[in-house]
Protein backbone atom coordinates (compact mmCIF):
# COMPACT_ATOMS: atom_id res chain seq x y z
CA UNK A 1 0.00 0.00 0.00
CA UNK A 2 1.36 3.26 -1.07
CA UNK A 3 2.47 5.39 1.79
CA UNK A 4 0.14 8.27 0.79
CA UNK A 5 -3.16 5.98 0.91
CA UNK A 6 -1.72 4.58 4.41
CA UNK A 7 -1.59 8.16 5.99
CA UNK A 8 -4.74 8.89 4.33
CA UNK A 9 -6.31 5.98 5.95
CA UNK A 10 -4.53 7.33 9.88
CA UNK A 11 -5.62 10.67 9.26
CA UNK A 12 -9.27 9.37 8.76
CA UNK A 13 -9.11 6.81 11.57
CA UNK A 14 -7.84 9.89 13.89
CA UNK A 15 -10.83 11.98 12.43
CA UNK A 16 -13.09 9.27 13.74
CA UNK A 17 -11.82 8.56 16.66
CA UNK A 18 -11.90 12.51 17.64
CA UNK A 19 -16.10 12.43 16.67
CA UNK A 20 -16.49 9.67 18.54
CA UNK A 21 -14.73 10.97 21.41
CA UNK A 22 -16.92 14.07 21.29
CA UNK A 23 -20.11 12.27 20.53
CA UNK A 24 -19.61 10.54 23.64
CA UNK A 25 -18.00 13.51 25.59
CA UNK A 26 -21.97 15.15 24.48
CA UNK A 27 -24.16 12.16 25.63
CA UNK A 28 -22.13 12.70 29.06
CA UNK A 29 -23.10 15.90 29.61
CA UNK A 30 -26.86 15.58 28.56
CA UNK A 31 -26.59 12.58 31.03
CA UNK A 32 -25.77 15.18 33.52
CA UNK A 33 -27.32 18.31 32.74
CA UNK A 34 -30.55 16.84 31.39
CA UNK A 35 -30.89 12.83 32.44
CA UNK A 36 -34.27 12.44 31.63
CA UNK A 37 -33.96 14.11 28.19
CA UNK A 38 -31.22 11.91 27.94
CA UNK A 39 -32.71 8.66 28.97
CA UNK A 40 -35.92 9.58 26.36
CA UNK A 41 -33.44 10.42 23.23
CA UNK A 42 -31.84 6.63 23.96
CA UNK A 43 -35.07 5.48 24.70
CA UNK A 44 -36.43 6.35 21.20
CA UNK A 45 -33.35 5.00 19.09
CA UNK A 46 -33.57 1.59 20.84
CA UNK A 47 -37.14 1.58 19.00
CA UNK A 48 -39.68 -1.59 20.03
CA UNK A 49 -42.83 0.89 20.65
CA UNK A 50 -45.20 2.79 18.65
CA UNK A 51 -46.18 6.46 20.53
CA UNK A 52 -49.33 8.33 20.47
CA UNK A 53 -48.76 11.56 22.42
CA UNK A 54 -51.40 14.17 23.86
CA UNK A 55 -54.59 11.70 23.99
CA UNK A 56 -56.89 13.58 26.53
CA UNK A 57 -58.73 11.26 28.93
CA UNK A 58 -60.64 14.14 30.43
CA UNK A 59 -61.93 17.93 30.02
CA UNK A 60 -58.64 19.88 31.38
CA UNK A 61 -54.92 20.81 30.32
CA UNK A 62 -53.24 18.29 32.37
CA UNK A 63 -55.86 15.38 31.49
CA UNK A 64 -53.15 14.04 28.87
CA UNK A 65 -51.61 10.84 28.14
CA UNK A 66 -49.50 9.20 26.32
CA UNK A 67 -49.60 5.56 24.76
CA UNK A 68 -47.00 3.50 23.99
CA UNK A 69 -48.05 0.53 22.12
CA UNK A 70 -46.09 -2.55 21.47
CA UNK A 71 -44.61 -3.39 17.78
CA UNK A 72 -46.61 -5.83 15.84
CA UNK A 73 -50.42 -7.13 15.81
CA UNK A 74 -51.55 -8.11 19.32
CA UNK A 75 -51.93 -11.48 21.15
CA UNK A 76 -55.02 -13.15 20.89
CA UNK A 77 -56.90 -11.51 24.31
CA UNK A 78 -54.76 -8.36 24.01
CA UNK A 79 -51.92 -7.41 25.01
CA UNK A 80 -51.43 -6.68 28.94
CA UNK A 81 -51.92 -3.12 29.70
CA UNK A 82 -50.13 -0.38 32.60
CA UNK A 83 -51.17 3.03 33.44
CA UNK A 84 -47.90 4.46 34.91
CA UNK A 85 -48.40 7.93 36.99
CA UNK A 86 -44.75 9.44 38.15
CA UNK A 87 -43.78 10.91 40.97
CA UNK A 88 -42.09 14.57 42.04
CA UNK A 89 -43.36 15.46 44.97
CA UNK A 90 -46.56 15.77 43.52
CA UNK A 91 -45.26 19.30 42.65
CA UNK A 92 -43.08 18.39 39.00
CA UNK A 93 -43.73 16.30 36.89
CA UNK A 94 -44.55 15.82 33.01
CA UNK A 95 -45.74 12.70 31.24
CA UNK A 96 -43.15 13.37 28.26
CA UNK A 97 -40.36 12.86 30.66
CA UNK A 98 -40.85 9.28 31.53
CA UNK A 99 -41.18 8.42 27.65
CA UNK A 100 -38.58 5.85 28.56
CA UNK A 101 -40.88 3.62 30.84
CA UNK A 102 -43.65 3.48 28.38
CA UNK A 103 -41.00 2.37 25.59
CA UNK A 104 -39.65 0.05 27.78
CA UNK A 105 -42.43 -1.77 29.06
CA UNK A 106 -44.09 -1.45 25.75
CA UNK A 107 -40.94 -2.95 24.17
CA UNK A 108 -41.60 -6.15 26.72
CA UNK A 109 -45.20 -6.43 25.42
CA UNK A 110 -46.91 -4.16 27.79
CA UNK A 111 -48.94 -1.42 26.24
CA UNK A 112 -48.30 1.50 28.16
CA UNK A 113 -50.04 4.42 29.51
CA UNK A 114 -47.96 7.55 30.89
CA UNK A 115 -50.42 10.13 32.44
CA UNK A 116 -50.30 13.97 33.55
CA UNK A 117 -52.42 15.10 36.46
CA UNK A 118 -52.34 18.22 37.98
CA UNK A 119 -50.17 19.58 40.75
CA UNK A 120 -49.42 21.59 43.32
CA UNK A 121 -50.02 24.78 43.96
CA UNK A 122 -52.69 24.34 41.16
CA UNK A 123 -54.31 21.64 43.61
CA UNK A 124 -53.94 19.93 46.80
CA UNK A 125 -55.21 16.34 47.59
CA UNK A 126 -57.23 14.63 47.06
CA UNK A 127 -58.06 16.10 43.84
CA UNK A 128 -54.97 14.42 41.93
CA UNK A 129 -56.38 11.65 42.82
CA UNK A 130 -59.32 12.15 41.17
CA UNK A 131 -57.12 13.29 38.05
CA UNK A 132 -55.49 9.97 38.10
CA UNK A 133 -58.71 7.74 38.65
CA UNK A 134 -59.76 9.21 35.15
CA UNK A 135 -57.24 8.25 33.57
CA UNK A 136 -57.21 4.74 34.82
CA UNK A 137 -61.09 4.31 34.31
CA UNK A 138 -60.13 5.96 30.47
CA UNK A 139 -57.75 2.92 30.23
CA UNK A 140 -60.01 0.68 31.41
CA UNK A 141 -62.95 1.35 29.04
CA UNK A 142 -60.51 1.97 26.05
CA UNK A 143 -58.34 -1.41 26.67
CA UNK A 144 -59.82 -3.28 23.81
CA UNK A 145 -60.11 -0.60 20.98
CA UNK A 146 -56.50 -0.15 22.02
CA UNK A 147 -55.81 -3.81 21.77
CA UNK A 148 -55.13 -4.44 25.09
CA UNK A 149 -57.12 -7.48 27.59
CA UNK A 150 -59.30 -5.75 30.00
CA UNK A 151 -58.99 -8.23 32.50
CA UNK A 152 -54.99 -7.84 32.44
CA UNK A 153 -54.96 -4.04 33.39
CA UNK A 154 -52.41 -3.01 36.47
CA UNK A 155 -51.94 0.61 37.73
CA UNK A 156 -47.97 1.20 38.51
CA UNK A 157 -46.06 4.25 39.89
CA UNK A 158 -43.14 5.67 41.07
CA UNK A 159 -42.76 7.62 44.18
CA UNK A 160 -45.71 10.51 44.81
CA UNK A 161 -46.72 8.31 41.53
CA UNK A 162 -46.84 5.06 43.70
CA UNK A 163 -48.99 6.85 46.42
CA UNK A 164 -51.21 7.60 43.50
CA UNK A 165 -51.22 4.17 42.10
CA UNK A 166 -51.88 2.43 45.20
CA UNK A 167 -54.61 4.65 46.95
CA UNK A 168 -56.63 3.37 42.95
CA UNK A 169 -55.56 -0.39 43.84
CA UNK A 170 -56.38 -0.11 47.89
CA UNK A 171 -58.81 2.52 48.27
CA UNK A 172 -62.29 1.76 46.64
CA UNK A 173 -63.85 5.18 46.87
CA UNK A 174 -61.53 6.77 43.83
CA UNK A 175 -62.22 4.79 41.05
CA UNK A 176 -65.87 4.12 41.79
CA UNK A 177 -66.47 8.14 41.83
CA UNK A 178 -64.63 7.58 38.11
CA UNK A 179 -67.68 5.32 37.04
CA UNK A 180 -65.26 1.78 37.87
CA UNK A 181 -63.77 -0.58 40.75
CA UNK A 182 -60.84 -1.60 41.28
CA UNK A 183 -61.71 -5.09 41.41
CA UNK A 184 -61.28 -4.78 37.50
CA UNK A 185 -57.48 -4.35 38.11
CA UNK A 186 -54.99 -7.30 37.54
CA UNK A 187 -52.58 -5.75 40.28
CA UNK A 188 -50.63 -3.03 41.14
CA UNK A 189 -46.78 -2.05 41.20
CA UNK A 190 -45.46 0.35 43.17
CA UNK A 191 -41.64 1.90 42.92
CA UNK A 192 -40.20 3.75 45.86
CA UNK A 193 -43.65 5.32 47.02
CA UNK A 194 -44.83 6.43 50.76
CA UNK A 195 -47.47 4.01 51.59
CA UNK A 196 -47.43 5.36 55.55
CA UNK A 197 -46.31 8.82 54.96
CA UNK A 198 -47.89 10.80 58.44
CA UNK A 199 -45.69 12.90 59.58
CA UNK A 200 -44.70 14.66 56.52
CA UNK A 201 -40.56 15.51 56.38
CA UNK A 202 -40.08 16.66 53.35
CA UNK A 203 -41.26 20.14 53.18
CA UNK A 204 -42.34 20.09 49.24
CA UNK A 205 -45.16 17.84 50.13
CA UNK A 206 -46.62 18.83 53.41
CA UNK A 207 -48.77 22.10 52.02
CA UNK A 208 -50.13 19.22 49.65
CA UNK A 209 -51.62 17.34 52.61
CA UNK A 210 -52.05 20.35 54.50
CA UNK A 211 -49.28 19.67 56.91
CA UNK A 212 -49.87 19.14 59.97
CA UNK A 213 -53.87 18.86 59.92
CA UNK A 214 -53.65 15.67 57.63
CA UNK A 215 -56.83 14.27 56.10
CA UNK A 216 -58.03 11.44 57.81
CA UNK A 217 -58.03 7.78 55.60
CA UNK A 218 -55.62 9.00 52.88
CA UNK A 219 -52.57 6.94 53.53
CA UNK A 220 -52.08 3.75 51.52
CA UNK A 221 -51.34 1.30 54.21
CA UNK A 222 -54.62 1.99 55.99
CA UNK A 223 -56.57 0.27 53.12
CA UNK A 224 -54.28 -2.63 53.06
CA UNK A 225 -57.22 -5.42 52.61
CA UNK A 226 -58.09 -9.09 51.44
CA UNK A 227 -59.36 -7.36 48.53
CA UNK A 228 -56.55 -5.85 47.25
CA UNK A 229 -55.07 -6.89 43.82
CA UNK A 230 -52.24 -8.83 43.07
CA UNK A 231 -49.20 -6.36 44.67
CA UNK A 232 -45.68 -5.69 43.24
CA UNK A 233 -43.82 -3.50 45.57
CA UNK A 234 -39.89 -2.82 45.66
CA UNK A 235 -37.97 0.02 46.95
CA UNK A 236 -33.83 0.51 47.05
CA UNK A 237 -32.28 -1.06 49.92
CA UNK A 238 -30.83 2.25 51.05
CA UNK A 239 -33.52 4.80 49.80
CA UNK A 240 -33.13 8.39 51.18
CA UNK A 241 -35.96 10.13 50.68
CA UNK A 242 -38.53 7.16 51.11
CA UNK A 243 -38.61 4.84 54.33
CA UNK A 244 -38.26 1.61 52.60
CA UNK A 245 -39.14 -0.03 55.70
CA UNK A 246 -42.08 1.88 57.10
CA UNK A 247 -43.43 2.09 53.61
CA UNK A 248 -42.54 -0.43 51.29
CA UNK A 249 -41.93 -3.49 53.99
CA UNK A 250 -44.69 -2.56 56.30
CA UNK A 251 -47.47 -2.55 53.38
CA UNK A 252 -45.86 -5.38 51.90
CA UNK A 253 -46.37 -7.33 55.57
CA UNK A 254 -49.89 -5.82 55.40
CA UNK A 255 -50.99 -7.15 52.53
CA UNK A 256 -49.51 -10.90 52.74
CA UNK A 257 -51.29 -10.42 56.53
CA UNK A 258 -54.79 -10.00 54.24
CA UNK A 259 -53.49 -12.93 52.08
CA UNK A 260 -53.21 -11.07 49.20
CA UNK A 261 -49.94 -12.32 46.47
CA UNK A 262 -46.84 -10.05 47.12
CA UNK A 263 -43.48 -9.52 44.94
CA UNK A 264 -41.60 -7.48 47.16
CA UNK A 265 -38.07 -6.48 45.27
CA UNK A 266 -35.12 -4.65 47.34
CA UNK A 267 -32.31 -3.39 45.43
CA UNK A 268 -29.00 -2.71 46.54
CA UNK A 269 -27.56 -0.50 44.11
CA UNK A 270 -30.62 1.55 43.13
CA UNK A 271 -31.43 4.86 44.28
CA UNK A 272 -34.72 6.49 44.88
CA UNK A 273 -34.22 7.67 41.42
CA UNK A 274 -32.17 5.45 39.82
CA UNK A 275 -34.87 2.71 40.25
CA UNK A 276 -37.09 4.44 37.76
CA UNK A 277 -34.00 4.89 35.81
CA UNK A 278 -32.83 1.42 35.87
CA UNK A 279 -36.03 1.20 33.09
CA UNK A 280 -33.95 2.47 30.19
CA UNK A 281 -31.53 0.28 29.25
CA UNK A 282 -28.38 2.24 29.92
CA UNK A 283 -28.99 2.23 33.53
CA UNK A 284 -30.46 -1.64 33.66
CA UNK A 285 -27.66 -2.16 35.60
CA UNK A 286 -28.50 -0.38 38.51
CA UNK A 287 -31.49 -3.16 38.92
CA UNK A 288 -32.97 -5.46 37.13
CA UNK A 289 -36.28 -3.53 37.61
CA UNK A 290 -37.78 -3.80 34.62
CA UNK A 291 -37.15 -7.64 34.66
CA UNK A 292 -39.16 -7.96 37.66
CA UNK A 293 -41.72 -5.92 36.54
CA UNK A 294 -42.22 -7.93 33.42
CA UNK A 295 -42.13 -11.29 34.83
CA UNK A 296 -45.18 -9.74 37.72
CA UNK A 297 -47.40 -8.69 34.66
CA UNK A 298 -47.10 -12.28 33.02
CA UNK A 299 -47.52 -13.98 36.00
CA UNK A 300 -50.69 -12.30 37.54
CA UNK A 301 -53.96 -14.23 36.95
CA UNK A 302 -56.33 -11.73 35.42
CA UNK A 303 -58.75 -9.57 37.30
CA UNK A 304 -61.75 -11.79 36.15
CA UNK A 305 -59.77 -15.06 37.63
CA UNK A 306 -58.99 -13.61 41.05
CA UNK A 307 -62.25 -12.22 41.69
Amino acid sequence: MPASKRSSIRTSLTLLSILVALAMAAAAAMVVARPLLALNVLAAASGGARALEGVAYGTLPRHKLDIYTPAGPAPAGGWPLVVFFYGGAWNSGERADYAFVGRALAARGVLTLVADYRLYPDVRYPAFLSDCALALAWAIAEAPRLGASPARIFVMGHSAGAYNAAMLALDARWLAAAGRASGELAGWIGLAGPYDLYPMTNPDAQPVFFHPNYPERSQPIEFASARSPASFIAAPVHDTLVDPTRSTRSIAARLRAAGVPVTLRLYEEASHTTLIGAFAWPLAFVAPVLDDVVAFVAAVPSAARQR
